[in-house]
């Protein structure tokens, strides 16, 4: 079972193969994104050992979201042993989020 993620919006769009999921996420997606997924891979009967690769949504978009998703889908796909793919269709080792600029960090006042 091949699976997207899209984690670059307030709107996560999960896919697992021809089935479309959207989840507004809000500010539990930390929390609850493995969860989520977990439950459609159920409804789908289906477990994690079934996915067999992994596609990402790399950037550009919310650093925090891309941050999340490419810590889950980095995890996954290196502890299933599955081969991960960025939004270009590029087979990556890790996924680096494209944040489509430098990141907005406060600089220290030191």
């Amino acid at each position: 079972m091949k699976l997207y993620l899209d984690t670059s919006a307030l709107t996560t769009i999960l896919k697992l193969d021809d089935h479309e999921y959207q989840w507004n996420s809000g500010r539990t997606l930390a929390r609850d994104l493995l969860k989520y997924i977990h439950d459609k891979l159920v409804e789908n009967n289906s477990d994690w050992k079934d996915l067999t690769e992994i596609d990402f949504m790399s950037g550009p978009g919310s650093f925090t979201g891309l941050r999340i998703g490419a810590v889950v889908v980095n995890t996954l796909a290196n502890e299933l042993h599955i081969p991960l793919y960025n939004h270009r269709g590029e087979k990556v080792e890790i996924i680096l989020p494209e944040y489509g600029r430098p990141a907005n960090i406060t600089p220290p006042k030191k």
